[in-house]
């Protein structure tokens, strides 16, 4: 008697790259946008928790609810992953603020009036909006230590944190006219970096004793002496 011939195993699904052949990503469609915010937030937790370095695929897969599969079709590997964090990130900084910066119509940074609230206040309104995450802190410090061992990685995250700084110059030059900056300073672009360096310290000593007024009131003292004569 001849025996049954075995089924075929069955066709394995094709996996999406997560950057098509020109480079360009794949077009984002709304369940796809989904499947990665929840991906990215899944992440953000497990590095939180684990760090960086000790973090798999698999773990964040697990923490999402989702398959290699998901995983590999929006990210190509967990530093891809982490840059799309890390711009998030950067975003919503810029857009803080840009918010405490806002110049309409002329007016000052206030926007009602022409003269423009004290610098002070706008400096204020900065350090009470900026974001200071502690777990982010975690993350990004994380990372940071990994990308100090792989060159192009640093160059990756470099680029990341200029794009940062681009935007913080850019919203100093719209409210240039109300800023009295030290010599020591010299310029806009001067500035910009040192309230990235600020925020940078602040961040530190918020991850070391984690007193979140403390930082805050320190962040609002360096801008002080760092964006006033």
């Amino acid at each position: 008697m001849t025996p049954p011939t075995p089924a075929p195993p069955p066709a394995r699904r094709r996996r999406r790259p997560a950057v098509r052949p020109d480079g360009t990503a794949p077009r984002l469609t709304r369940r796809r946008g989904e499947t990665r915010a929840r991906l990215l937030e899944a992440a953000f937790r497990v590095f939180a928790a684990k760090g960086f370095g000790r973090v798999r695929i698999e773990d964040v897969c697990e923490a999402a609810g989702y398959t290699r599969g998901a995983f590999y079709s929006n990210f190509g590997s967990l530093d891809e992953l982490f840059f799309a964090l890390y711009d998030e990130r950067a975003d919503l900084i810029a857009d803080q603020v840009a918010a405490a910066l806002a110049v309409e119509d002329g007016a000052g940074p206030g926007g009602a009036d022409p003269d423009g609230p004290p610098i002070q206040a706008v400096i204020e309104r900065v350090t009470a909006t900026l974001l200071l995450d502690r777990d982010w802190l975690l993350v990004k410090t994380d990372f940071l230590l990994h990308a100090a061992r792989d060159r192009a990685v640093a160059e990756r995250l470099a680029a990341h944190r200029d794009r940062l700084r681009a935007a913080v110059e850019q919203r100093l030059h719209a409210a240039r006219e109300w800023l009295t900056l030290p010599s020591a300073i010299g310029d806009v672009p001067g500035a910009a970096r040192a309230v990235v360096a600020a925020y940078d310290g602040v961040a530190t000593q918020l991850l070391l004793d984690g007193d979140l007024p403390a930082a805050r009131a320190w962040l609002t003292r360096l801008l002080t002496a760092l964006l006033t004569r």
